[in-house]
């Protein structure tokens, strides 16, 4: 093990008694939002510690197992507990390395994924409505729950803009931490249901994915710097749905980012929809403008989720996707359009944590 290494996990070790310590402390137990922030790290601290005193333990058995090679009574125990130690060790270093890389704070999260239909007008829509069902698909394959939160539909059946709200099981569901990815632009190639030639055209869409605020972020809209409207929706729904104002807007004045929701028969929630992709949005925001700061470092990682960024190619007729941050290709995009997603985003992960792995043993990530 590097000393730059052995350093960061003796550090580690020092933070998890802190950490010990401030959760029995009386004043921490009473701020249920301090207490869950230290009580989380504290979990992720103390599993990279028993990790790191297992190896320890291995080391040592390792250097008195040698000291036994000279006695030739115990060198074939000797030699047998060596190679065992050898090999724990460096599963247990590879673990480490793997448990030390920087986490997103927001991985688990909920996520809203939001898909905009963006050049190749109606097309655009159609592809939208197929990217929207792509994922749908793989969140259920996934044992999330998912729910429309608003849709804007194009003539012919696409989606001109949709968002949705997938929800994980348990603690969240580490739902962020699988889609994120997938923000930025997405490309098309293939010959469109209003192509009467037969000929092969090229449309886009975007998306992003932003990862749901905590419940307390919400009072941070400020009631002054909004603006509430509502009106009668418009769509399918019965006759109820066209007769009542129950669809609602919510602009936020100082950003000028607008959310709405039309597809609750109720105000009240149609409203409470809002607010919550408004509050993501936000949050994106800001989020966006401080990765910006940091330009150099973020192009270099695959999760940059620039929606500028072309990051894939759907190709129709030779059935290929092609994820360009990573130069993956792979020739099963029926599948993948059905919710098979699974090796895109397996791909992406470990392309992330070997570039933050590489920092890691560069020291940059101290």
């Amino acid at each position: 093990m590097k000393d730059s290494l052995r350093l960061q996990l003796q550090r580690l070790q020092m933070r998890l008694t802190e950490l010990d310590a401030n959760l029995a402390d009386p004043q921490v137990t009473s701020d249920m939002g301090r207490y869950r922030t230290l009580a989380r790290e504290q979990a992720e601290a103390a599993e990279v510690v028993g990790l790191f005193r297992r190896y320890e333990q291995r080391e040592s058995d390792l250097a008195a197992a040698r000291e036994m090679l000279a006695d030739p009574d115990m060198a074939d125990m000797a030699r047998e507990e060596i190679a065992g130690a050898e090999t724990e060790l460096a599963q247990l270093l590879a673990a480490l390395q793997t448990a030390l890389l920087p986490r997103d704070p927001d991985d688990h999260r909920n996520a809203f994924v939001e898909i905009r239909a963006g050049t190749g007008g109606e097309e655009s829509a159609l592809f939208a409505a197929d990217l929207a069902r792509m994922y749908l698909r793989y969140a259920e394959g996934q044992g999330w729950r998912s729910e429309v939160m608003s849709e804007n539909a194009s003539d012919l059946g696409g989606y001109k803009e949709i968002v949705f709200r997938f929800e994980g099981q348990g603690t969240g569901g580490g739902v962020y931490e699988k889609m994120k990815f997938e923000s930025g632009g997405h490309r098309v190639q293939r010959v469109p249901e209003t192509e009467a030639q037969g000929r092969i055209h090229t449309s886009a869409c975007t998306v992003a994915v932003m990862p749901e605020p905590d419940e307390a972020a919400e009072v941070t809209l400020n009631p002054a710097d909004l603006r509430i409207d509502t009106f009668r929706a418009s769509g399918a729904g019965g006759q109820h749905i066209n007769k009542t104002d129950s669809a609602i807007r919510v602009t936020h004045i100082p950003t000028g980012l607008v959310a709405e929701c039309q597809d609750d028969r109720s105000q009240h929630r149609n409203k409470a929809k809002a607010l919550a992709v408004l509050q993501a949005r936000l949050q994106d925001r800001e989020r966006s403008a401080r990765e910006a700061k940091e330009a150099a470092t973020r192009k270099a990682l695959v999760g940059s989720g620039d929606r500028s960024d072309r990051i894939r190619t759907y190709n129709f007729p030779q059935g290929r996707l092609t994820d360009h941050r990573i130069n993956l290709t792979l020739y099963k995009l029926g599948a993948i359009m059905d919710g098979d997603l699974g090796d895109v985003i397996a791909a992406l992960q470990a392309e992330q944590a070997q570039q933050q792995l590489a920092a890691l043993e560069s020291g940059g990530a101290a």
